[in-house]
C-alpha cells in the first residue's frame, strides 16, 4: 500500500432476496450507483449477497460459472468503483462454493472460496458445498489485500497467513445471525465480531472492513453492524443498527507504515 494518499471505501450493508439472484442484481446496482455519488472507490457487499444466505437445495440454481454469461453483470458493476461480493460459484468439475469475487474496472481480480464452511447449530454449509483451500493476498491499485468470508476469522490461521503474505487491508464479507445477550443486552454475536475484528487489525497493523447483511431468514436475524476498522483497531466507521446502510470512511492510506513503524509486531514476528 502507498505511504501517501486516500481511499473511500464504502461498506453495503444490505438485506438480500434468498435464491432471487435477478432480483440481487438489481439491487447491487442500486447501491453502487449510490457508492459512487459518495465518492466510493472501494465497495463491499456481504457474504452471498447475490443469492442470499440459508439455500441449501437452491444452490444449484443460484450458482453461476465464472466462464458464464452472468459474469459480464458482475464485471460490469466495476466499472467505476472495485467491487467486492459474494456467490455461488460452480466449478467445472460441479463443485459449489461460497465466494467473494472482487471486481476491478471490468475485470475478475480475486476470488475467495470460503474454507471453514460452518456445520453445527442452525449452520448447514458442508452439507451443501465445497470448502475452499487457501488464503491469498492479491494486488489492488490501492496495495495488497486479502478476503476472509465470515467463518473464516474464527480460525486464527486464516488473518496470519494473509498478513505473512503482506496485505495492508483485510476484507470480510458475512451473513451472521444475531444470538445470545451480553450483560448490556447488546447481542453476543455482535460484541465476539467487535472483539475479533478489532484484535485482527490492531495485532496485523491493517485496515480490517467487515460487511455483515440485514434482515431474516428462516427466522433468523442478522445484525448488521458493519464496520471500518484502522491498522491501531480504532473502529473508523460503523452502523450498529440492524437496518440496509452505506457505512463509508476514508482511510488515510499511509496509517498503515505510520502504525507498523510505531508497534512492530510483524517485524519481529518469528514464524520459522
Amino acid at each position: 500500500m502507498t505511504a501517501d494518499g486516500q481511499l473511500t471505501v464504502g461498506l453495503a450493508q444490505v438485506d438480500s432476496a434468498l435464491g432471487d439472484r435477478d432480483r440481487n442484481l438489481a439491487r447491487h446496482r442500486q447501491w453502487v450507483a449510490q457508492a459512487v455519488d459518495a465518492g466510493v472507490k472501494l465497495l463491499v457487499f456481504p457474504e452471498l449477497s447475490l443469492t442470499g444466505y440459508f439455500l441449501r437445495d437452491l444452490v444449484v440454481d443460484s450458482a453461476l460459472r465464472l466462464d458464464g454469461p452472468a459474469m459480464k453483470d458482475l464485471l460490469s458493476l466495476s466499472g467505476d468503483l472495485d467491487v467486492v461480493l459474494g456467490a455461488v460459484i460452480e466449478e467445472p468439475d460441479h463443485r459449489y462454493f461460497n465466494a467473494s469475487l472482487y471486481l476491478s474496472r471490468g475485470e475478475l481480480v480475486h476470488v475467495h472460496r470460503k474454507v471453514y464452511l460452518p456445520t453445527y447449530g442452525m449452520f448447514d454449509e458442508q452439507r451443501y458445498l465445497a470448502s475452499g483451500d487457501r488464503f491469498r493476498s492479491f494486488k489492488t491499485s490501492f496495495g495488497r489485500a486479502g478476503i476472509l468470508v465470515c467463518e473464516d476469522i474464527w480460525h486464527l490461521s486464516s488473518a496470519y497467513i494473509l498478513s505473512l503474505e503482506g496485505v495492508d487491508m483485510i476484507i470480510c464479507p458475512s451473513a451472521s445471525p444475531g444470538r445470545g445477550l451480553s450483560t448490556d443486552e447488546r447481542l453476543g454475536t455482535a460484541e465476539s465480531y467487535n472483539l475479533v475484528c478489532r484484535t485482527y487489525a490492531q495485532f496485523l497493523t491493517t485496515f480490517f472492513l467487515y460487511c455483515n447483511r440485514v434482515g431474516y431468514e428462516d427466522g433468523a436475524n442478522f445484525w448488521g453492524g458493519s464496520m471500518v476498522i484502522g491498522p491501531n483497531g480504532d473502529i473508523l466507521a460503523q452502523e450498529e443498527d440492524a437496518d440496509e446502510a452505506l457505512v463509508v470512511a476514508t482511510l488515510d492510506l499511509g496509517d498503515v507504515r505510520r502504525e507498523r513503524l510505531a508497534n512492530p509486531l510483524l517485524r519481529d514476528e518469528r514464524v520459522e
